[in-house]
């Protein structure tokens, strides 16, 4: 009778028992495939956003860049393709930022100087940049030409300078005297204050970097 009962319970136990240890088998099978799925999918995304990341960054200094970049009109003649088309003085009138840089060379009589130049550098002060000059000493120069010309002379280079030219260099002006530059990557600084806000910038005969402050030589 005994033994009858313990061959009974042990029939049991078996049933119980070899059904969960082919489910945890399965189990562990599933999730070892599972992983190894995960990781063959993994590295070559990592390699891609690295390689894609790299050459954006190659890229970028072929091109125009900074924040002031993003006002610029998508088409029409005050383009960035449209400002290649033309010289700089006229490329320049396309821009409304630069409305009063364009009237200050249309006073000092620079329109036909600059746009018959041939691979020149000119750092073009926006509008806003204007603005931080006192009047009455805006006024003062704007109103004697011989110190207007030589103010914009100063933002002058008389060859065209890369963003990598920039990162640390003193060029001659056509004022004659030197303007340096400094920065790295995106971030430029002329004649010490100011800042590269629109850089890389291509017109038919220059390359134009837009600064927010207007450079000042030695009067």
């Amino acid at each position: 009778m005994n033994t009858r009962i313990r061959r009974s319970a042990g029939l049991v136990l078996a049933a119980v028992v070899l059904p969960l240890a082919l489910t945890a088998c399965s189990s562990d099978s599933d999730s070892g495939k599972s992983d190894s799925s995960g990781r063959a999918t993994t590295s070559p995304t990592a390699s891609s956003d690295d390689m894609g990341g790299s050459s954006a960054s190659s890229n970028s200094m072929n091109q125009p860049f900074g924040t002031a970049c993003s006002s610029v009109p998508k088409n029409g003649a005050g383009s960035f393709d449209g400002m290649a088309k033309d010289p700089v003085a006229t490329a320049a009138s396309h821009n409304p930022a630069l409305s009063t840089l364009v009237s200050a060379v249309q006073k000092a009589g620079l329109v036909d100087t600059l746009n018959n130049a041939q691979n020149i550098t000119v750092f073009a002060p926006t509008n806003d940049a204007f603005q931080k000059i006192p009047k009455a000493t805006l006024d003062k120069v704007l109103n004697d030409k011989a110190m207007l010309t030589k103010v914009l002379t100063y933002h002058v280079v008389g060859k065209p300078l890369t963003p990598k030219d920039l990162q640390h260099g003193s060029f001659e002006t056509l004022e004659k005297s030197q303007v340096t530059t400094s920065g790295m990557g995106e971030s430029y600084t002329v004649g010490g204050t100011a800042k590269v806000v629109c850089g890389n910038v291509r017109t038919s005969n220059a390359t134009v970097y837009i600064i927010d402050s207007v450079l000042m030589p030695k009067m």
